[in-house]
């Protein structure tokens, strides 16, 4: 067999760890997730994962990062399409709420590994929990901050601390729906997300519109 075979095959069981990881971490959680049950859903043997990873801390913090990364260029996106030229502010904060506050059922198995953190924080190694959230979160909530930070030195709004606004945009648009549906858990009528989501859009404004 070639080397470049031997490469393939090697990244195509490296891809079905990850994959089979994602699917056990967002079940199970990282405390009971074993690696027998991991190679079990990856169809490979223990010893081909411990070939790829170390342990099983470092087995979860690819999983994470990747899929924090995915979810990051997604919402950055969003950013981008709703903020990148306002046409109406009402309504480029709506469309950008409605966004964050959507399922995304392309990343469900990204928000499963959501909750079983939320859950199992105490027990996943704090550099991986620190790195997760550099990585993705912290990356969005940074580009908001930048951009309504623009939108203050334009005079469409009045921010003295453009990070603490953008939390507080998060949680007016997103974080009683996040509650509702504990991170996409359970569904909610979509009229209801969109009135949230108007709502939390309304007490934004009045909070930073310009006096």
């Amino acid at each position: 067999m070639s080397r470049e075979n031997v490469s393939r095959r090697g990244s195509e069981k490296r891809r079905a760890i990850i994959d089979g990881a994602r699917e056990v971490f967002g079940r199970d959680g990282y405390a009971r997730a074993s690696i027998d049950t991991i190679a079990k859903a990856a169809e490979v043997s223990t010893r081909t994962i411990y070939n790829h990873f170390a342990d099983k801390g470092e087995l979860f913090r690819e999983v994470i990062l990747e899929s924090a990364a995915a979810v990051r260029d997604a919402q950055l996106a969003d950013l981008d399409r709703h903020l990148g030229k306002i046409v109406d502010l009402r309504s480029d904060l709506i469309g950008l709420g409605r966004d964050f506050a959507a399922a995304m059922p392309e990343f469900e198995a990204h928000f499963f590994l959501v909750r079983q953190i939320n859950a199992d924080v105490g027990h996943i190694p704090a550099e991986v929990v620190e790195e997760w959230q550099a990585a993705g979160p912290r990356q969005v909530q940074a580009d908001l901050a930048r951009r309504l930070a623009e939108l203050s030195d334009r005079g469409l709004l009045e921010i003295d601390d453009p990070q603490r606004a953008a939390v507080h945009f998060v949680l007016l648009v997103a974080g009683e729906v996040q509650s509702l549906t504990f991170w996409g858990a359970r569904s909610i009528d979509e009229d209801e997300v969109e009135a949230i989501v108007a709502a939390g859009v309304e007490v934004f404004l009045r909070a930073y519109r310009p006096r």
